[in-house]
């Protein structure tokens, strides 16, 4: 399975709930994204069958380390990137939309020089 960008944000909604409520399920990644129930059960189905997840018999969804894997490394993008666009003085909820936008498109390169520019900052 390719990871496209709206994987790498259904992953890291997971790992992102999963930091805030403890347990996932469907309907939690369906709010934090803003899509339907119907559409994130595709994608589960999808992630499951391909080794990014797993869903128990009560829909409690998991990571698996694949799958976590491009979480963090998602979620630190975007967190790095949010905090970056703060301390240049943009407000927090349009310095976090930006950092969605930019996150998946990076170079290793790239995200690495802008993570020790925040960093000094």
């Amino acid at each position: 399975m390719n990871i496209y960008e709206s994987a790498e944000d259904y992953l890291e909604a997971i790992l992102m709930v999963q930091e805030r409520k403890g347990v996932v399920h469907s309907i939690d990644i369906a709010e934090e994204l803003g899509f339907s129930k119907a559409s994130v059960s595709v994608a589960m189905k999808k992630f499951r069958e391909n080794g990014y997840i797993t869903m128990d018999k009560t829909g409690v969804i998991k990571l698996l380390p694949p799958g976590q894997e491009i979480a963090e490394r998602t979620y630190e993008r975007h967190k790095t990137l949010t905090s970056l666009f703060e301390k240049l003085g943009v407000p927090h909820d349009i310095a976090a939309e930006d950092a969605c936008k930019v996150e998946h498109d990076l170079s290793v390169e790239t995200f690495d020089a802008l993570k020790k520019c925040e960093q000094s900052l």
